[in-house]
């Protein structure tokens, strides 16, 4: 009878709403770093404690009032006529002189293209839509005038609710945002309205180009225009025009209102009936015609999340005694509603998502796998497989940079855009462990629908890096081993190029990912590379030292010198992101791990580095230090109120954080090939009593 209790526990389904509505979010003050967001993947409107984003100066240097998209990209003219090939420096790499667009001052024109090619094109804040309140003596409400604060997320509808008062007079804002297009619905109930102290802005603000953009910039020298272009008693629509980008903008609202231009890029709409009114601002790259009304969007973000919180993988951490588990479970439902709100887009997702520009709005390729992999593990593979047929659209690119540099294959960019171009830079042109992961993620789609279909939609980018791959490692014939370098930096980006080689992550990845592609000529029936092959077989011994793996074989000081200690462990990654290969050796895995364990700078490292360690730590049979890991005490690893993983001021949002965190779980839970029982990643002390389903294990 016991043991029947104990399987009907273990078979019953979590209650997903009830799992994921205990985490909604509650703020009861003006919190810059509390900022909310509601998106759809593709776009994203984040807000202050009105609901809207009345106060973007306010909360410019916490988690910024950010509205964007994937599509919403602008250039500079190129005045000076810049040629990107002027970015290019030779290096002497392989016995040749190979190009890399790097950094760099030789001259003030070479700098200059450089930082050209570096922030054309950025991405763009869309606009600023936000409330004007008033005051009896007529003065604008500031946050120090918002009173009586109750704001939350609903994070099973993807609303939030945001209640304060204004001299005592109630207000009530509603925000949502529609599933399938970039539309933000607003309801608004309060007596400020009927009073005239209620207004809607709409301040479109100007690019700034820069390494950042918090959507504060309000002139410019340009002569960007934002003109109406149809108007009624109901809608609006407004072009708005910059250098290369001309969108649009669309309001439609119920109840009686007046719309108009207070400036250049300023328009006020000014509700003038009762208590109660509500409206829609949709924005596009192509020209509409339908604006969703504000019930069309609440219906449309009520039903998407639904079916998101019910599909794929759940996890529910109520039954441990750990005092750590309800705020591992609260960090992992807020993951998962803001990797999917800004990171599921049709290409990979800047750093910052859709929140506010870090490196000019640009995705980075390596980071790819941190923001996408948890999607396949948490059984959404179709979230994670939106963004790889980009890949395919700039693979011609990719193929150019290789034949440029004298490789074959394709070579994957690092900061690129939306159409795969290359941002110059003086470490993620050497970068290459950002090579393998579309194979990876190849691998994850073949286990996800193991089928020809899916063997043929992606065979040419799996070829096309594993030709690259094999080419980039360069066979020296004193040692009769192939190497990888000197000329690349590894993920830990402390080495110099021209000084590095054979980083011991980036060697178990290239052996794993050849392996992999000759896993796939077999499943298509087609014959084995030779090349590959011939690297594969006589591809560098992971550098080992004392009786721990180097982080490259070329710094035999990797655990002496201050230096080498900080940024990303990323030697952990060779059997922590990875799995077992024939090149590694667990026990000297084990203590490389206890090692950089003792001895890292870890306030010098990163959000994901936290969950790269706990990776490493389960798949080695150290399940307490993987949870240990997931708490460490350092401010890079800090989940804020919103789920925000905090690095520093100009990083208040690090979205690789939330992802690797997910895929963390995922496999501490689920486990990865060749684990054993059901949550190999977690202590079997009784402190940790999860239940999980939908769950994939990790290759």
């Amino acid at each position: 009878m016991l043991l029947a209790c104990h399987l009907l526990l273990a078979q019953k389904k979590i209650e997903r709403k009830t799992l994921v509505t205990r985490h909604n979010i509650e703020i009861n003050e003006v919190d810059t770093l509390a900022s909310l967001s509601v998106g759809n993947g593709s776009f994203a409107y984040t807000v202050d404690a009105t609901g809207m984003q009345s106060f973007p100066e306010y909360y410019q240097h916490g988690v910024p009032l950010g509205t964007e998209s994937g599509w919403g990209w602008d250039s500079y003219p190129n005045t000076e006529n810049f040629r990107f090939e002027e970015t290019l420096e030779n290096y002497h790499q392989y016995g040749r002189e190979i190009s890399y667009s790097a950094q760099g001052k030789k001259s003030h024109r070479k700098e200059a293209a450089v930082n050209y090619f570096r922030s054309n094109p950025h991405r763009l804040q869309l606009g600023n839509l936000g409330l004007i309140l008033y005051k009896k003596n007529g003065e604008r409400a500031t946050p120090a005038d918002l009173e009586n604060i109750d704001q939350k997320l609903n994070l099973w509808t993807g609303e939030i609710e945001s209640r304060f008062s204004v001299e005592g007079i109630p207000v009530t804002v509603w925000t949502v945002c529609h599933q399938a297009a970039d539309a933000v619905g607003i309801r608004i109930k309060s007596n400020l309205i009927s009073r005239g102290r209620l207004k809607i802005r709409l301040r479109i603000p100007y690019p700034t180009g820069e390494w950042t953009d918090l959507g504060t910039k309000w002139s410019g020298e340009s002569n960007y225009t934002s003109k109406i272009i149809s108007k009624n008693e109901q809608q609006v629509a407004i072009a708005r025009k910059l250098d290369s980008l001309t969108y649009n903008i669309g309001l439609t609202w119920s109840g009686k209102a007046k719309f108009d231009k207070k400036e250049e890029n300023y328009f006020i709409l000014k509700p003038t009936g009762e208590e109660d009114f509500s409206f829609t601002c949709r924005f596009s790259d192509k020209v509409f015609k339908k604006i969703p009304s504000f019930a069309e969007v609440k219906e449309s973000s009520t039903h998407g999340w639904k079916n998101f919180w019910r599909s794929g993988g759940a996890v529910d951490f109520s039954g441990s005694t750990d005092p750590r588990a309800n705020e591992l479970e609260r960090r992992v439902v807020l993951s998962q509603y803001l990797t999917r709100l800004q990171c599921a887009g049709t290409m990979p997702p800047q750093e910052t998502g859709l929140t506010y520009n870090s490196w000019y709005g640009k995705p980075h390729l390596e980071m790819h796998w941190w923001h996408g992999i948890h999607y396949a593990l948490w059984g959404r593979p179709e979230l994670l497989e939106k963004s790889l047929p980009w890949y395919k659209k700039v693979l011609a690119k990719a193929k150019a940079i290789a034949e440029r540099q004298g490789f074959k294959g394709a070579r994957w960019q690092k900061m690129t855009d939306p159409s795969g171009d290359e941002g110059p830079s003086s470490v993620g042109s050497f970068l290459i462990w950002q090579e393998p992961h579309f194979i990876t993620y190849a691998e994850l789609m073949y286990r996800a629908n193991p089928s020809e279909e899916t063997l043929l939609r992606y065979k040419d980018g799996v070829f096309a890096t594993a030709d690259f791959m094999a080419s980039f490692a360069h066979y020296d014939p004193q040692q009769d081993r192939y190497e990888l370098g000197p000329g690349l930096i590894p993920a830990q980006e402390r080495y110099k190029p021209m000084q590095t080689f054979n980083p011991t992550y980036e060697l178990a990845y290239w052996y794993w990912g050849l392996k992999t592609a000759l896993e796939w000529k077999e499943r298509l029936g087609e014959k084995p590379d030779p090349a590959w092959q011939r690297v594969l077989e006589k591809l560098s011994a992971l550098p080992v030292q004392n009786g721990v793996y180097l982080a490259t074989e070329s710094a035999t000081d990797s655990y002496t010198n201050p230096e080498y200690k900080t940024d990303h462990p990323s030697v952990l990654g060779t059997y922590g992101m990875l799995p077992e290969t024939a090149i590694l050796d667990k026990t000297i895995m084990k203590n490389t791990l206890n090692l950089v364990w003792n001895k890292w700078s870890w306030k010098d490292t990163w959000g994901w580095d936290f969950p790269m360690t706990a990776m490493a730590a389960a798949r080695l049979g150290m399940p307490q230090k993987a949870v240990d890991a997931l708490f460490m005490n350092v401010q890079t690893n800090t989940y804020l109120k919103n789920g925000h993983n905090y690095q520093e001021e100009r990083l208040p949002v690090y979205l690789p954080g939330n992802g690797g965190l997910l895929t963390a779980v995922a496999m501490m839970c689920a486990g990865w090939d060749g684990s054993i029982g059901k949550t190999p990643g977690f202590p079997k002390d009784g402190s940790w009593r999860i239940r999980w389903e939908g769950l994939k294990r990790m290759p």
